[in-house]
């Protein structure tokens, strides 16, 4: 959802690649390794699809966002969907096994929600009703200015409704993550559409996004984002499915809202005295006083103790967690990454990077921390595109590329740790 932030159809400019020492001239990229694109949108320009087949990128992971492009990833999925691990490794036509689709409403779109799940739903079927909804999930209320910016909305759906027909989708391709979901304390809705948008917009573009439209005062308020977060993630849980996360100056309501629907399913984390204890005529292991020895034998005991589930679903039943979840294009700071790698979190958190986001936006410094600080098998890379093709391959070598330095990986080495990553985030 990049060119939303940027203006539509703006791509920042890449900078040109430089060699893994530091010069100026690069050090030929091994795509033969495979690159994996862990978050992207190229059902928003329909017309590169057809440019899939010849990408260097082994794989993309392909969100949809809102109402236009739910069957869009879904029909693109038939055609190219992976579907198996063995696929992306065979040598079978270029065509097949190329990307893992994805179903989710995105923050932004949240508002076009009611939850009738709720004991006082915000929306009655009613014109009122619209108006009502409308004034209750958006901040400054339409009521205390303008109604005719609510009028312009579209009819709130029941959110049940949409819950359903994910879990059909999610059924339909087994490996399909639940994304794109999440927070955005920043995002303004768009102005409404007039005559003179709609004589104007980009017919190779999917309805639905900004299109150059001035942005409106009106923002989604976060407890209704909440709300519609924790339904989806919840339904990832009972499908044993990943997600894909976005927060935007709101880390902290996120890993909160996230972290709830593990409560009481934490991993035990065992104290130097309890393994004093249990080691006891054996190795002593008091002898580490570090906090991260500690954790790094927490998290080896319980690896040894667990065995591995198939991949997708959880070996105990469902959980009202998801399994694995990646914080795409990450923007937090380090202390939030430590909060989601302790040992004591029963999902594995992945966070991945994009040039789009962490580079263009001017926190490339603060991105570079937070890559130093995830572990080496919990970092993935993405465009955030919405366009497939060249440019999508060109912004994930420079991604690759600048975590590689960051991480002080050789590019082969790099790549192969980055896509063993992806195949354990998608597949478990």
């Amino acid at each position: 959802m990049c060119q939303q932030h940027l203006g539509e159809g703006e791509l920042p400019v890449a900078s040109e690649p430089l060699g893994h020492d530091g010069s100026g001239v690069s050090e030929p990229f091994p795509w033969d390794v495979g690159v994996f694109d862990a978050h992207c949108h190229p059902t928003d320009t329909m017309t590169s699809i057809a440019s899939i087949p010849d990408m260097k990128a082994r794989a993309l992971t392909v969100m949809s966002t809102r109402a236009q492009d739910q069957d869009l990833v879904a029909n693109v999925a038939s055609k190219y969907g992976v579907k198996d691990l063995d696929s992306l490794t065979s040598s079978s036509s270029p065509a097949d096994g190329r990307l893992v689709p994805c179903f989710g409403w995105h923050p932004w779109f949240s508002y076009q929600f009611y939850d009738d799940t709720s004991a006082s739903p915000t929306y009655d079927g009613t014109p009122s009703g619209k108006i009502s909804h409308y004034d209750k999930v958006l901040t400054p209320s339409s009521s205390s200015k303008d109604t005719s910016f609510s009028e312009g909305l579209p009819e709130p759906r029941p959110l049940s409704e949409f819950l359903r027909e994910t879990k059909s989708r999610l059924e339909r391709y087994p490996l399909a993550l639940v994304g794109e979901v999440g927070l955005d304390k920043a995002f303004r809705l768009p102005q409404s559409w007039t005559s003179a948008h709609e004589a104007q917009r980009d017919a190779g573009l999917t309805p639905g996004g900004r299109e150059g439209r001035t942005l409106s005062p009106y923002r989604v308020q976060i407890a209704h984002q909440a709300a519609i977060l924790e339904a989806q993630l919840r339904l990832a849980g009972e499908m044993g499915r990943a997600v894909s996360v976005h927060g935007v100056q709101a880390h902290g309501v996120v890993y909160d809202t996230i972290s709830k629907l593990w409560k009481g399913y934490e991993r035990p984390v065992t104290s130097r005295r309890e393994r004093k204890q249990i080691a006891e005529g054996a190795e002593d292991f008091s002898s580490s006083s570090s906090d991260e020895d500690d954790e790094d034998y927490t998290t080896f005991t319980h690896q040894r103790k667990e065995k591995k589930a198939k991949p997708g679903r959880s070996k105990q039943g469902p959980k009202p967690y998801p399994p694995r979840i990646c914080m795409h294009s990450f923007s937090g700071p380090v202390d939030v990454v430590r909060q989601y790698i302790h040992p004591s979190v029963p999902a594995k958190v992945f966070f991945s990077f994009s040039i789009v986001i962490n580079w263009s936006t001017g926190g490339g410094d603060k991105a570079e921390e937070a890559i130093r600080a995830v572990p080496d098998d919990r970092i993935l890379v993405e465009s955030d595109l919405h366009t497939a093709g060249e440019q999508m391959d060109r912004y994930l070598e420079e991604v690759c590329r600048k975590i590689c330095e960051v991480k002080g990986w050789e590019l082969r080495e790099g790549l192969e740790k980055l896509g063993r990553n992806w195949r354990e985030f998608i597949f478990g």
